[in-house]
């Protein structure tokens, strides 16, 4: 599937504080629980972001566990960036570690790497952090789409 038949191709923030990042804005389910952005660092590296609000928490005022592992799926495919080369895929597997409460107003990323791809299925693990003190580490499995 190319990016015209999926979700297309990221847009690029130009204002605010993740001006310069990049964010899938057609994507509904991410638009209503992010925005989630992403990037890539001089090292190579993919990073990804979000600033907590207040509706990302529970009732005990730190961040939902879903809402970090919603996060930890789309840093999935920014992580996979690379491998995927413009191909659309879907999670068949997302297993996370919850390790530390995140905060209102905190600074969420994502950090990773992808430990096995070259084919249909693609294997990436990472950590999230909140405010740099780790929150949640995760691994993930993700499918290539076949061509339409």
């Amino acid at each position: 599937m190319s990016e015209s038949e999926g979700y297309g191709a990221p847009v690029v923030e130009t204002e605010g504080e993740f001006a310069g990042w990049s964010c899938w804005k057609t994507d509904p389910y991410e638009a209503r629980s992010g925005p989630f952005y992403m990037k890539r660092e001089e090292s190579g590296e993919h990073v990804c972001a979000f600033r907590a609000a207040e509706r990302h928490m529970n009732a005990s005022g730190s961040m939902h566990g879903g809402c970090l592992l919603t996060f930890a799926d789309f840093a999935l495919f920014a992580i996979a960036t690379d491998e995927l080369q413009g191909d659309n895929a879907v999670t068949i597997n997302l297993s996370g570690d919850f390790l530390g409460a995140v905060a209102p107003g905190a600074l969420v990323e994502a950090r990773g790497e992808v430990t096995r791809g070259g084919g249909k299925t693609i294997f990436v693990r990472g950590l999230v952090t909140g405010d740099g003190r780790p929150a949640l580490s995760f691994t993930g499995i993700i499918r290539r789409l076949a061509a339409r």
